[in-house]
């Protein structure tokens, strides 16, 4: 019977710079005898297969080193998926028991934008983020780092050997608007945005999930996940609402913007996409996000359970209620209000799903 590992802990507001959801990959590595360093950075918890084994022997899902005969370390190389400063860690040795890497310790280095090489990797200036500390066998072995430095990629080094099933690297997004990538797969609208034209709410661009009324059935980081849901559970979805009311989202873009087009995905979702949707924007960049949960309802509030901050931040409109269909992309380029904006609320009718929300607009410096 196949095992999977327990749940991985988690750091709300923080986001697994290493996934490979984002791009997060493995460059390189000593050796990966009896598993790829590219299970490093997989997305999906570690499994276990008893019955499983390899022409070397039993496989796992991980890296796993030989058994090394000789004095030394091991190391991987990986390159994050986007540009940040790292937080917290989870050094995950699941499944990994007589054969768990006892000791570990990380290093990061910034190399910029573009690709760097293992060869220019090698002579970079890597500076500590967690000097050698124990792991434990099966278990999510968690980590808080210091430091304000954003870096570009990380290297694991294990003494002396051994597996070690996932590395999570728990962070901020820290990539300028110059450095977004330009958005692809929009031809339905492309002569309707401008050429600088981003993504203001992309995860991978630095846009965050916030709050949300329920999440039960899938995480709301998924809403504004990188490129298209290719499953249900991909997309942010709500449980059922048996009483009145409807369900919200309360996102924080990358950087303050004004919009052009607004693209609601409902991808994989059929009897149980949302029926509608609405779309607010707010200017706040100090706001914090309970003060973003109130408001008068007449200014486009919707919560009036917390106490009132002295300058409630005003939502205004960007687009009413609008229908939204089964498995399919809207874009709505008719707007109310442009901008700009710190935050997006959207509002879902009267639950469901919702696999993305992509906000195409302009990076604006925050006074305009």
């Amino acid at each position: 019977m196949i095992v999977t590992a327990s749940d991985a802990p988690s750091f709300p507001g923080l986001v697994d710079l290493a996934s490979a959801s984002l791009g997060g990959r493995a460059l390189g590595c000593s050796d990966e005898f009896f598993a790829a360093a590219a299970n490093l950075c997989k997305v999906e918890a570690a499994i276990f297969d008893p019955e499983r084994y390899t022409e070397r022997g039993k496989w796992m899902d991980g890296w796993e080193s030989r058994r090394r005969r000789s004095p030394g370390e091991d190391w991987c190389v990986l390159a994050l998926g986007v540009r940040g400063r790292v937080r917290a860690v989870d050094l995950d040795t699941s499944h990994f028991l007589g054969n768990h890497a006892p000791f570990a310790r990380l290093e990061g280095v910034d190399m910029g934008a573009g690709e760097a090489t293992l060869e220019a990797l090698a002579d970079a200036s890597w500076r500590p983020l967690l000097e050698q500390s124990p792991l434990r066998a099966g278990s999510h072995n968690c980590f808080t780092l210091a430091g304000e430095e954003a870096i570009t990629h990380l290297r694991l080094t294990i003494t002396p050997d051994g597996g070690v099933a996932r590395l999570r690297a728990f962070g901020e997004v820290a990539a300028a608007p110059s450095s977004w990538p330009a958005p692809d797969d929009v031809a339905q609208v492309q002569a309707q945005l401008d050429p600088a034209a981003r993504d203001l709410a992309a995860l991978r661009n630095g846009g965050r999930a916030l709050a949300c009324s329920d999440m039960f059935f899938a995480p709301m980081d998924n809403l504004i996940a990188p490129g298209r849901s290719t499953f249900m559970g991909g997309g942010w979805e709500t449980r059922r609402r048996r009483g009145p009311g409807h369900d919200w989202i309360l996102l924080r873009l990358a950087a303050p913007g004004r919009l052009d087009v607004i693209e609601v995905d409902t991808g994989h979702f059929h009897g149980n996409h949302a029926q509608r949707c609405a779309l607010w924007g707010c200017f706040a960049p100090t706001a914090r996000t309970t003060d973003l949960l109130v408001g008068n309802v007449s200014e486009g509030g919707w919560q009036e359970v917390l106490p009132q901050p002295a300058e409630a931040p005003r939502w205004r409109r960007i687009f009413g209620e609008h229908t939204l269909g089964p498995d399919r992309r809207e874009f709505i380029a008719a707007l109310e209000d442009r901008g700009p904006f710190t935050h997006l609320r959207l509002e879902t009718f009267p639950d469901g799903g919702v696999a993305r929300l992509r906000a195409y607009g302009r990076a604006v410096e925050e006074g305009g």
